[in-house]
């Protein structure tokens, strides 16, 4: 969220939960990416702000409320108040359990990939209308393809970046594997430790692919802990999910903190990945 937007999401986070008889007296932000998540004290709820013009709340919102119906591990919303999306300032809120983090935090992989596994199978029994994999990977190539979005991407990186997120998005389409819904980024930032295990958060990027793209968010030690894995499939979604996040990076509107030094070293191991796999760069 731009920086100059913050205080006024706060602000939003903080004027909904009080009209909802929740007692705030302090805000304190989490996170800072698209959306803003705020935890919010003493009534202890987190809040999820982003831009009425941006955001898919409404379907994060059913999604999860789905989900949990299911018993699959995602954060629950906040039970005191209607679960929906709310609106103030231009901004739209929704309301989550706070979790206090578990100790040790540190996550283990079978524990992770078993978390996960959990997810899919609870996601396989829901049919909603979602994005596919592809569709996401198509807004990273317009990225690539605006020189006013990206102006500060090399032409060879533009080269590196858009032929290998085109030759991997036919490549993986045409293995013509078992796609189901998906998390889309079950990245360990997208994973909370908690007193009753593992839960996952943000579930605005579900789309529909193989359970290997999924796979290819989370450290490569999770995959070797989840059943049936296609090792072929998943080298080529780890290839192309690096290429996909190196992208977001370049766009000029990234607010992620030294993101141009991490697209720069996602840039060498998508190098790296391709010249292993004995093909040259695009």
């Amino acid at each position: 969220m731009q920086a100059s937007e913050v205080p006024r999401a706060v602000a939003a986070a903080m004027w909904t939960a009080s009209s909802l008889d929740l007692t705030v007296d302090d805000a304190i932000v989490l996170h800072d990416s698209n959306k803003l998540t705020v935890h919010l004290l003493p009534c202890d709820v987190v809040a999820r702000v982003a831009p009425v013009a941006q955001q898919v709340s409404q379907f994060e919102v059913e999604l999860a409320q789905r989900l949990a119906a299911s018993g699959c591990p995602v954060a629950a919303l906040e039970p005191r108040v209607d679960p929906r999306v709310y609106e103030r300032d231009g901004f739209a809120v929704t309301l989550w359990t706070y979790y206090e983090p578990a100790t040790p935090r540190e996550v283990s992989s079978a524990d992770y990939a078993s978390t996960l596994e959990r997810l899919h199978a609870g996601m396989r029994k829901l049919d909603v209308p979602t994005p596919h994999f592809t569709d996401r990977v198509e807004q990273a190539q317009q990225l690539v393809a605006s020189h006013d979005r990206t102006p500060a991407l090399a032409h060879a990186d533009r080269e590196l970046l858009g032929g290998t997120l085109r030759s991997l998005r036919r490549v993986i389409g045409e293995q013509g594997g078992v796609e189901q819904l998906l998390h889309g980024e079950p990245h360990p930032g997208n994973v909370l430790s908690t007193e009753n295990g593992l839960v996952f958060i943000d579930l605005e990027t579900c789309c529909r692919g193989p359970v290997e793209f999924d796979l290819a968010h989370a450290p490569e030690e999770v995959s070797e802990h989840y059943p049936g894995v296609d090792q072929d499939l998943l080298r080529e979604c780890r290839i192309l999910v690096l290429a996909m996040i190196a992208t977001w990076r370049w766009d000029r509107g990234d607010q992620l903190p030294n993101g141009r030094q991490l697209g720069a070293e996602w840039l060498s191991q998508i190098r790296a990945a391709l010249g292993r796999k004995g093909l040259d760069a695009p």
